[in-house]
């Protein structure tokens, strides 16, 4: 996507589910064309997502993204913020 965007991964079958995260994660970052971010909602029942999230992606990506931690939202998720640099 040739955007900055969002998606959600706090709800249904993503809230007990961590491999799923880490995968769905990954896809949104392939999607996310360079230059651009991606917002990774996460469920609030993983806690921060730098704790779990951000090692898996830069393992994944390497030096090609960059990864910070935003805040938690309102709805309870937490937010991981993903830039497409290469």
């Amino acid at each position: 996507m040739e955007t900055n965007w969002s998606i959600s991964l706090e709800h249904g079958e993503y809230k007990n589910n961590l491999e799923l995260i880490v995968k769905e994660a990954i896809d949104a970052v392939q999607q996310t064309a360079k230059g651009f971010y991606v917002n990774v909602v996460t469920p609030a029942d993983f806690g921060n997502p730098d704790d779990y999230l951000t090692e898996s992606l830069l393992l994944f990506f390497g030096n090609k993204i960059d990864a910070k931690y935003i805040d938690q939202c309102g709805c309870g998720g937490y937010v991981l913020r993903v830039w497409k640099n290469k």
